[in-house]
């Protein structure tokens, strides 16, 4: 299996678009390109817009929704990607669509040390399975194993999966949260409406009337004031955050390790009590030892999957996906 370069890497999330162009192997992806998903009606549209995308003769691209086939509906979005379609409408020679949280997967092990900060001591990286997670506009997973040397990534939606209190002051609060399609799902209290969710349920269990507030306000107030009520509310959020880690680590017995990713975390960093955060991940009795010993990172830049992405355009065979069935081209 090969992709013939120049090829296009994309990011296509509920939020944003980001495109990057690999020339060569070995070659560092160079930004070509940035646009909202919900400022275009498909990718194809975007990428017109980008004159650094001309002449790509393929591309990768990672997608915020479940994949079937060769196409997926954007989970947050209204449009649905179609690769081989996308082909013919770029007349690229090749193509290939993955889960965004798949890709991010995928590109664990080439993460440079200087993108990610140690939640907690520094275990160093054991051997073992490793999961990456994380709250965005929606809220993904995926674990990466080996396969006789090569790489492969295991997806899912736990998103979508019930999400409930394991505390008192969750208890009080769980009530006053707004549902989305009729449940409260890890991804409607851990993304970013869900942290406008938490925040807005929380002050309703104090008895104080909230306005409604968007996520980006939470964000700004709880950073501007780490003493207000948005920063008691991110304080909670990331408690849940690991808490959630922590049951999804067991799940997949991630010895090697959790890499929170996402576009929500890293605008919170200054509110995170890394031994609080701690010791909700590894409240798990009897499998307190077990999640003591993985290690717990965040992924500081968003922009980090486009690395996987090329690694994949350079050295295909390195990784194991199903390139018959998922390419966009014969």
């Amino acid at each position: 299996m090969q992709f013939p370069l120049p090829a296009l890497l994309c990011d296509v999330g509920g939020t944003n678009i980001r495109v990057a162009r690999l020339e060569q192997p070995g070659a560092a992806p160079v930004m070509v390109g940035h646009a909202a998903t919900q400022s275009v009606t498909s990718l194809a549209e975007a990428i017109a817009g980008m004159d650094g995308a001309r002449g790509a003769r393929a591309m990768i691209v990672c997608a915020a929704g479940p994949i079937i086939g060769r196409a997926v509906k954007l989970t947050n979005a209204s449009w649905t990607l179609d690769g081989p379609e996308l082909a013919d409408a770029l007349r690229l020679e090749q193509g290939l669509l993955l889960h965004d949280f798949e890709a991010l997967a995928l590109s664990l092990p080439a993460l440079p040390p200087a993108r990610l900060k140690s939640i907690g001591p520094d275990l160093g990286q054991p051997i073992g399975a490793r999961l990456v997670l994380g709250p965005g506009t929606g809220l993904g997973a995926a674990a990466l194993t080996t396969v006789e040397g090569r790489y492969l990534a295991l997806t899912g939606e736990a998103g979508h999966v019930e999400f409930g209190p394991a505390a008192p002051d969750e208890e009080a609060l769980w009530p006053h949260l707004a549902r989305v399609h009729g449940r409260i799902t890890s991804e409607a209290v851990l993304s970013g409406d869900g942290l406008a969710r938490l925040h807005q349920a929380r002050l309703a269990s104090l008895g104080t009337e909230a306005a409604a507030i968007d996520p980006a306000a939470v964000v700004a107030r709880a950073t501007a004031h780490a003493e207000g009520p948005e920063a008691d509310t991110a304080r909670l959020f990331w408690r849940l955050v690991a808490r959630f880690a922590g049951d999804l680590a067991l799940i997949y017995a991630a010895r090697g390790g959790v890499t929170l990713a996402g576009g929500v975390l890293p605008r919170l960093v200054d509110l995170l009590d890394e031994a609080a955060f701690r010791t909700a991940f590894e409240a798990k009795a009897p499998m307190t030892g077990l999640m003591q010993a993985m290690p717990t990172r965040l992924l500081t830049r968003p922009e980090t999957v486009l690395s996987g992405l090329a690694a994949i355009a350079t050295d295909p065979d390195h990784f194991v996906i199903d390139y018959p069935g998922r390419c966009w081209r014969p």
